[in-house]
């Protein structure tokens, strides 16, 4: 099974077609770290992280991961950990997502494995599936309301890639 993004407001999958979000500037073959763009491709889905206080029941066929106060996304390409899972401590010196937010747009949200397998320094990092709840665009990720992202899941297999067009 394969998630397609169509155009800038449309994922489909299976039989379903959910209006979504992507990058401010569009789409790019050749994403670059900060462009705003979301990557053109076929990759593979990672791990699905939830916020525990907040999202009370979870299945998912993909491995959870359950947020926590001190988990973030490296973001800095001059790190070692760059566009890999970190923890957060007190006096770290390089640039990172954070995970565990006010807002609710990473409560729920599934990695695309873009520039993830070898990480390239400065080719982008952190472009996952996350919820929004105006559709306003995002950094380079794909966003979808809550809702549908429940939806989505179930019909998520271990095998399912998405495909940006």
């Amino acid at each position: 099974m394969t998630i397609i993004i169509k155009n800038k407001e449309t994922l489909l999958i299976d039989d379903f077609k959910f209006k979504c979000s992507v990058g401010k500037k569009g789409f790019s073959r050749y994403k670059k770290e900060g462009d705003n763009k979301t990557p053109i491709g076929i990759f593979n889905l990672g791990n699905i992280y939830f916020r525990e206080d907040r999202i009370k029941k979870l299945s998912s066929k993909l491995k959870k991961i359950k947020i926590k106060r001190n988990m973030g996304w490296c973001d800095d390409p001059k790190s070692k950990d760059y566009n890999k899972l970190i923890k957060i401590k007190k006096n770290l010196k390089i640039s990172y997502e954070k995970l565990f937010r006010r807002d609710s747009k990473y409560d729920l949200f599934i990695l695309i494995k873009y520039n993830y397998k070898k990480a390239y320094r400065n080719k982008g990092s952190a472009i996952f599936l996350h919820l929004t709840k105006n559709y306003s665009p995002t950094q380079g990720c794909i966003a979808i309301k809550k809702d549908d992202f429940f939806i989505l899941n179930k019909l998520i297999q271990k095998n399912t890639k998405i495909k940006i067009t």
